[in-house]
């Protein structure tokens, strides 16, 4: 598997409006390039593009969701690190032979579906800590 850049990097916050008009002076916006609500994974977002990297807030659109577990169980912060593949289920097949655990997601899938491409969730217990995603997202940041 080749990770071909960082896609984004998430930070998990408990008021979406709060937070915005925080990192949005130092990121030099006056708004997001990107907004939405991700109603599976029960959050919502704003993308900003910082060079090639995404810079995501993300709050929790419920109080079982994992970002409000997240925040419970370590406060706001960085939340996870995304790494853009060529493809999703391609690198999954790989790592789990070198048995990377993956995180399911309700349905039981490893891929999740996100607009027009998949995602993946490695335990953070393999890497140090840290949540990592897989996503073989294709979106130059211009066109949604």
């Amino acid at each position: 598997m080749k990770a071909n850049k960082i896609d984004h990097i998430c930070i998990a916050v408990k008021d979406l409006e709060a937070a915005k008009k925080i990192w949005e002076p130092m990121l030099g916006k006056t708004g997001p390039d990107d907004a939405y609500i991700d109603e599976p994974e029960k959050i919502n977002v704003v993308r900003y593009w910082v060079g090639e990297v995404g810079f995501e807030l993300m709050e929790s659109t419920s109080p079982d969701g994992d970002v409000a577990k997240f925040i419970k169980n370590n406060g706001e912060g960085v939340m996870l690190i995304s790494f853009n593949v060529d493809n999703t289920r391609e690198a999954i097949d790989e790592l789990k032979a070198k048995d990377y655990p993956f995180i399911p997601a309700p349905n039981g899938e490893i891929a999740r579906p996100f607009r027009n491409c998949e995602f993946a969730f490695i335990h953070p217990k393999k890497l140090n800590g840290v949540l990592t995603e897989l996503i073989d997202d294709k979106w130059d940041g211009k066109t949604i």
